[in-house]
């Protein structure tokens, strides 16, 4: 369980659960190599950026994230930033291996993602502490 992070004027834990998957759910991350070098570079990235990476994990098409973010920090900015930032480096590094599964595509990742927020309190104790207020 982590704790609250404080700043100057405000205190926040804010996680979330992301799931990326491979574009036409291609099993790339059975091919080591790639796996940890988009681990590699999504740590690089979020570095950078101040989102921290809590846990990363591959399966054969898809990567699980949980991240922490700042609250001046979008959820779907992180997410353009890793799959852009993965996108160009894998493919920097991987040409050759990836253009027999995308052709002509400079492409990895698919349009969309899963995102989830993890909370520390369920939804019930959350609404008895608001009504038990004043």
């Amino acid at each position: 369980m982590s704790n609250w992070i404080s700043k100057n004027r405000h205190k926040y834990l804010l996680q979330y659960y992301i799931i990326l998957v491979c574009k036409y759910r291609k099993k790339l991350f059975l091919y080591k190599n790639i796996s940890d070098d988009i681990k590699r570079l999504s740590y690089e990235i979020c570095d950078k950026n101040n989102i921290i990476i809590k846990y990363v994990e591959t399966d054969r098409n898809h990567i699980h994230y949980m991240i922490e973010l700042e609250p001046t920090n979008s959820v779907s900015k992180a997410i353009k930033l890793i799959k852009s930032y993965t996108t160009y480096y894998i493919w920097k590094s991987h040409s050759c291996y990836l253009k027999r599964y995308y052709w002509k595509e400079r492409t990895f990742w698919t349009d969309g993602y899963f995102v989830c927020t993890v909370g520390n309190v369920s939804e019930k104790m959350l609404k008895e502490y608001i009504i038990n207020q004043g």
